[in-house]
């Protein structure tokens, strides 16, 4: 674990030179080490970074604030997101990791953010796999999400993050370009091994399908 940079994170290095890095994101209340299995399951070779939230909620980390139950602070949210992007572009030059193939890893909040960074700064990521999200922000401008790829995990029964949310964001991210999949699953607020099966699969074909441009400049 380490604190020298903006955030509290752990971090594990690939073990191959061509492996991506995952962008570990947690949920509410959880930490920098919450999502480390997760991310050996999804791409056992890959190096991880896991920040911790900076924003607490009584006593809870998160990524941004909230004003109440699914009513974000945006002003925050932006700023936040702004955080964040800095952050993994100092880890990438701290870790020596490539800035083309940093593919975000969220639940819930983390979920959240990850698709803010996305939509705000569309730059700093190459894709996402995000577990119960839901439409962080919809920005003024439609960002360029063209060679991104998207996976959302979403349940049909989340009464904190609703079906409608997950289906809403998805059509967001296509229509900037980006390739979504979207896989339901029949329960509430969670993330199964079901899902991570789906999304293990999925990132595996992403990264076939991308690994050819991996050092081309992303738009």
């Amino acid at each position: 674990m380490s604190d020298d940079l903006d955030f509290v994170h752990r971090f594990e290095p690939a073990s191959t030179p061509d492996a991506p890095t995952l962008l570990l994101l947690h949920g509410t209340g959880g930490d920098e080490h919450d999502l480390v299995p997760l991310g050996r399951l999804l791409a056992p070779r890959a190096a991880l970074l896991s920040p911790r939230g900076r924003v607490s909620e009584n006593g809870m980390p998160r990524f941004f604030r909230r004003l109440a139950e699914g009513i974000f602070d945006l002003d925050d949210l932006v700023a936040r997101a702004a955080e964040l992007g800095d952050f993994v572009g100092q880890a990438a030059g701290r870790y020596d990791l490539d800035p083309t193939r940093i593919i975000a890893v969220g639940f819930s909040n983390g979920a959240n953010i990850a698709a803010a960074v996305m939509l705000l700064l569309p730059a700093v990521l190459r894709g996402g796999l995000l577990f119960a999200p839901m439409v962080p922000i919809e920005p003024d401008e439609v960002p360029d999400l063209s060679g991104r790829g998207v996976f959302i995990g979403a349940g049909r029964a989340d009464p904190i993050a609703p079906a409608e949310q997950a289906e809403r964001l998805a059509i967001l991210l296509a229509d900037a370009g980006a390739a979504v999949e979207l896989a339901w699953h029949p329960g509430g607020h969670q993330l199964d091994r079901g899902q991570a099966d789906k999304g293990r699969g999925w990132l595996t074909k992403f990264l076939a399908a991308t690994a050819t441009d991996g050092a081309r400049p992303l738009p």
